[in-house]
């Protein structure tokens, strides 16, 4: 029997891939994603229950033009739709720049040294069925410096393996950093046309590592291509934009611009540049702005192909002639009213940025507090080794340390000395960093100190094992009980000015002190409760008092004892496990 894909038959029936999954879901049918299959009989039955129901609503008009106007103006409020941003990532020589150049008919990887790419580039390209806008990063560490910074710039990670070489390290690298910004993966499977092309083994060898086909249940879309002979490049494109329509990507178009800095430089003969990517308003020449720690005024603007514009929309990558300074990649711009708002901005950010010492964010202490105000139950760990086995050895060791509340979760793994990407993935996903009989690359210190993140080195695993679970003990909020301390016999009451009816009392066994919960029996029946207030021995002020002493207690929240009545005093403590 012949199968169809969701968006085959969204199409047929004119409605989104978006709209088709939820009336699938209504109707209990499994389907994950729009390029889902489903079955001849299925599929007939949807199209014949879908294309019922206007007929239903005969002589019911006036309501859904209601609704659609609420729809509509709620839409607008929200934004409007715009392109998606796709960053382009993968092992060195998978094919990444050689696939954009398929996409974009133009010759990018004859102009790079040895073919490999050297700069951040952005690009959009425009497509029968709408806009994409592409990233090509230069190496994992640009994507996740942009989002160290905060600035969340990508929608969706197209994911390059090249079918004759398989999963590499720099693949795993790529799919941690995609997976820890949350982002959509599309998995294209390159040279295809190679003799020794094994398409289906790395479809096994990405499901080792959490990634999962599309066609065998997963929620991962994979295609096939060959980017030097242009193969596959159509389906892309299309399942790009499918990714995009379920995402529902919108901005608002009239408000200030926001944009992200993906790379800045300084022309001989120019001023500082930026390149942009604008993620809501629409930026114009003439514009003030603000970016980081400079400001400037939109001089001019060029597009991806090197033409004078005067406006870019959402989701436009565009050059910015008109900074004072050099901005630095992961800045926001930010559009302001004049040129005396934005010094006034920059002077501030600058005097906060001079006050601000780095502090170790992933220090327990942070950690602690974290879990207190974001209910944060996991501590994240990136663990570097000398080995796979010993990396699997730790990883599998420290995974089992997991207390009720705190769990421990391995952001990435990988072999070979601590690095500067290591730093940046360990900053935007909260992990401590832990290097097991290796060392660290130039300038990893005092990065990881300018992001605040924790490197802990180990030569014996017992040790890196003590250690970790020292840190989770102290993260776990202990579980407490009420302990019985001591208990008074009421032997006089005394009314004091000020301070009301104070108990004379004599402390029978253990001790009393000041601050803890009492409960008051009288003949084995307790008759109230509340907290010492006070605690005296003559006329001082005590913490605590003894057994066989007398004292005098102040009792907040009872007052209504007697001569003979017991003072049971209890306090909390950290229960025994």
């Amino acid at each position: 029997m012949a199968k169809k894909r969701v968006y085959e038959l969204a199409k047929e029936l004119g409605i989104t891939s978006r709209e088709l999954l939820i009336h699938l879901k209504e109707l209990e049918i499994p389907a994950k994603s729009h390029a889902s299959a489903l079955e001849e009989e299925t599929y007939h039955l949807i199209k014949e229950l879908l294309e019922e129901k206007p007929a239903e609503k005969k002589g019911k008009k006036e309501k859904p033009v209601e609704k659609k106007e609420k729809i509509e103006e709620k839409t607008e409020k929200a934004g409007n739709p715009r392109p998606p941003v796709v960053t382009v990532m993968g092992h060195v020589d998978h094919g990444k720049t050689t696939l954009l150049d398929a996409i974009r008919k133009t010759s990018v990887v004859a102009e790079e040294f040895g073919e490999i790419t050297q700069h951040i580039g952005a690009y959009q390209v425009e497509t029968p069925h709408g806009k994409i806008t592409f990233i090509d990063t230069p190496g994992h560490e640009a994507f996740s410096t942009l989002r160290a910074r905060g600035a969340q710039v990508t929608d969706i990670v197209i994911l390059v393996v090249a079918a004759d070489d398989g999963v590499q390290p720099q693949t795993i690298e790529a799919i941690n950093h995609a997976r820890a910004a949350e982002t959509p993966i599309i998995v294209v499977i390159n040279k295809i046309d190679r003799p020794n092309a094994q398409p289906q083994k790395i479809l096994n060898q990405l499901m080792q590592h959490g990634i999962v086909p599309e066609s065998m249940g997963g929620d991962n879309l994979t295609i096939e291509t060959s980017a030097l002979k242009g193969e596959g490049i159509e389906e892309l494109l299309e399942a790009i934009l499918l990714q995009a329509e379920l995402m529902e990507l919108k901005a608002p178009y009239d408000v200030p611009a926001r944009g992200v800095i993906i790379e800045t430089r300084i022309p001989r003969g120019e001023g500082p540049q930026g390149t942009v990517i604008i993620k809501e308003g629409t930026l114009k020449t003439g514009d003030n702005f603000v970016a980081g720690l400079t400001y400037g005024r939109v001089k001019r603007m060029k597009n991806d192909r090197g033409e004078q514009i005067r406006e870019a929309i959402p989701s436009t990558p565009v050059e910015v002639l008109g900074f004072q300074d050099l901005p630095t990649a992961g800045d926001w711009l930010e559009v302001v009213k004049n040129e005396k708002t934005a010094k006034k901005m920059v002077e501030e950010r600058i005097r906060k940025s001079k006050k601000r010492a780095p502090v170790p964010i992933y220090s327990i202490e942070e950690l602690k507090k974290r879990m207190e105000i974001e209910e944060v139950k996991e501590l994240n760990i990136i663990i570097k080794g000398d080995t796979q086995g010993s990396v699997e050895a730790l990883k599998n060791s420290l995974e089992k340390l997991a207390e009720k509340e705190v769990k421990v979760k391995c952001i990435h793994e990988g072999i070979g000395n601590v690095n500067r990407s290591d730093v940046l993935l360990a900053s935007t996903t909260g992990s401590m960093i832990i290097g097991f009989h290796v060392g660290k690359e130039n300038q990893v210190d005092s990065l990881a100190k300018g992001h605040g993140v924790t490197i802990k080195f180990y030569k014996i695993i017992y040790e890196a094992i003590d250690d970790i679970g020292r840190i989770i003990k102290s993260l776990v909020t202990p579980e407490m009980e009420e302990v019985k301390i001591g208990e008074a016999e009421i032997r006089k009451i005394f009314e004091i000015p000020r301070l009301g009816k104070v108990a004379g009392s004599y402390v029978l066994q253990g001790k009393i002190k000041r601050g803890v919960r009492f409960e008051i029996k009288r003949d084995e029946e307790i008759i109230g409760e509340g907290r010492i207030a006070s605690l005296r021995r003559f006329k001082e002020d005590v913490k605590e008092v003894r057994e066989g002493y007398e004292c005098g207690i102040g009792l907040s929240g009872f007052d209504d004892f007697q001569e003979g009545d017991k003072i049971i005093a209890y306090e909390e403590r950290e229960k025994q496990q």
